[in-house]
């Protein structure tokens, strides 16, 4: 018996259980496109954490105070355990730009309030991130304007109550109003609005909104909202991209001589990169998405079972029908190539109708992600439905063709 003629065997005794049929396809179905939409979702995160990082830019370092009990320089090495941490300060910032670290082109000092509520003639916003700082930050954190101005240096000098806002900020109080030179009420303050930062373009309901911001005079914003206290970090930016391991280093120890981190206590603070960031973010990402993979591939493999429970009842309800064909001359072949057929067409039609199902599913926007196609999981997705098939319908198979004649015809 040909190939040909055991596929149209397959295809007819499928389609005397059109229903029965649908739903183990259904099965495998879900199953494939589960997958390939999840892993969808999770490298679309990956895609988006990784675009907010680099929007920072390239060229800029972020020294922040070490949150653990003991502190990381560059080199990744704890020195020991800390007794008694140093906050940031503004003097930290001044001995980076004193000239002694030449491949350091600004600093910028930054406190941060949180959710912070403005006003503006009766209509109210939540800030997610009100900045105070110097006019570097603008171009060391990639902040670029798209209608005004920035506040200066003489207006960080004389503590003067001008902001710049993100795009979301602008639009949740003035709508169609042109914001520049208006007052907006923070915390029983009037800041008037110097300018207002393009939008980054990509707001979502899972992470924070970056153009949810303010950015104002360092001490106009402690003054008002954090209080003198620390600072919250320092943005670096250096001469340039390819500087930035030299400016790391020299960071390291301008402010490791000034903390004092030789001494048992340790760092007392951690010098990041967007390099050594990205690299982090891109492993936990990856984490995250195989994750999401291996929990849609439990539904292809409950799909599998479907189907070896399908053949089963298929064998044993044609059980006469085997016997027959088996009485008149059929080979064993011929009878163990017809259920593995039925199950690998199942399987097969139901991964097809899955990677369209996934492929679908991709073009729209889940839960804030905007999911982006791994082809390698379209094709993974499709190669295991169809081993699928082989691997759970051969014990159907191997049992209709095992099947003796005599004891196949004696079957009710």
């Amino acid at each position: 018996m040909s190939a040909l003629e055991i596929l149209r065997f397959a295809v007819r005794g499928l389609s005397a259980n059109k229903l029965r049929s649908s739903l183990t396809t259904l099965g495998i179905l879900i199953g494939v496109g589960a997958v390939i939409l999840l892993v969808a979702v999770g490298n679309g995160s990956s895609e988006q954490i990784k675009k907010s990082i680099q929007r920072l830019g390239a060229d800029s370092l972020t020294v922040t105070p070490s949150t653990t009990g003991r502190g990381f320089g560059t080199t990744g090495q704890a020195s020991g355990p800390r007794t008694q941490a140093r906050d940031l300060t503004a003097e930290d910032v001044e001995a980076l730009t004193a000239g002694g670290a030449p491949s350091v082109r600004s600093a910028s000092p930054v406190v941060t309030s949180q959710s912070v509520t403005a006003g503006y003639a009766g209509t109210s916003a939540t800030i997610g991130q009100f900045v105070g700082t110097t006019p570097s930050y603008f171009a060391a954190a990639n902040k670029t304007l798209a209608s005004g101005t920035a506040f200066t240096a003489e207006d960080v000098a004389a503590a003067r109550k001008t902001v710049v806002l993100g795009s979301t900020v602008a639009s949740d109080l003035f709508g169609r109003v042109n914001p520049i030179g208006k007052k907006i009420d923070v915390g029983g303050i009037r800041f008037t609005v110097a300018g207002v930062l393009k939008a980054t373009g990509s707001s979502s309901s899972t992470f924070s909104d970056p153009d949810s911001i303010a950015v104002a005079p360092l001490p106009a914003v402690q003054e008002t909202l954090t209080g003198y206290g620390a600072l919250d970090q320092i943005i670096v930016q250096a001469t340039g991209s390819d500087t930035v391991g030299a400016a790391e280093a020299e960071v390291t120890q301008i402010i490791g001589q000034r903390h004092d981190a030789t001494s048992p206590g340790g760092a007392d603070f951690t010098v990041s990169s967007q390099a050594s960031v990205q690299s982090a973010v891109s492993e936990s990402s990856r984490t995250f998405t195989v994750l999401l993979g291996a929990v849609a591939a439990i539904s292809l493999l409950v799909g599998g079972i479907g189907i070896t429970n399908i053949m089963l009842v298929t064998v044993t309800e044609r059980t006469r029908e085997i016997g027959i064909r088996k009485a008149i001359g059929a080979p064993r072949g011929a009878i163990l190539g017809q259920f593995i057929a039925e199950a690998t067409v199942l399987s097969l039609t139901g991964g097809l109708l899955g990677v369209l199902a996934g492929v679908l599913g991709s073009l729209f926007t889940i839960a804030g992600v905007k999911p982006v196609l791994v082809p390698s999981s379209i094709v993974l997705a499709l190669a295991v439905s169809l081993a699928i098939g082989l691997f759970f319908g051969s014990y159907p198979a191997n049992r209709a063709a095992k099947l003796r004649p005599i004891d196949a015809l004696r079957h009710d």
